[in-house]
């Protein structure tokens, strides 16, 4: 792999979406131009779920990833970062996709925020029963 080639992957959880572009290197993660780990304010579970498609593939410290998110909140861009860092990696060898694909990390998450019906408080919760 050329110095300057990538492998691109897209990623969408709940309202976020996320852009990966994977190259080899040394395993520093940036999210939006800062390090993963300031990024997500050293939340080591966060980090932990960001890092799970290589810690699977045991290619930790093998590659560099640039990762640009936006919409939704932490938890969503981590899942759809999470998403995009897969899909760049099958793309990269289609060896490892059977893998990933049995890790369920191929697939997009499709829970999405209920939406709030008429007459109720939210998209369920409705006023408290009154019989007389």
């Amino acid at each position: 792999m050329a110095k300057d080639s990538y492998h691109y992957g897209l990623g969408r959880r709940k309202q976020s979406t996320a852009r990966a572009r994977v190259f080899g290197g040394s395993g520093k993660i940036t999210i939006n131009d800062q390090p993963a780990e300031e990024y997500l304010d050293n939340n080591e579970r966060l980090v932990w779920e960001l890092r799970q498609p290589f810690a699977i593939l045991d290619l930790d410290g093998k590659y560099d990833v640039s990762i640009v998110t936006s919409g939704g909140g932490m938890h969503g861009q981590v899942g759809a970062s999470q998403l995009a860092i897969s899909k760049a990696i099958a793309e990269m060898n289609e060896d490892l996709r059977g893998t990933l694909k049995k890790a369920d990390m191929l697939r997009r998450d499709p829970r999405m925020k209920e939406r709030k019906k008429p007459g109720l408080k939210g998209a369920r919760k409705k006023e408290q029963f009154s019989k007389r």
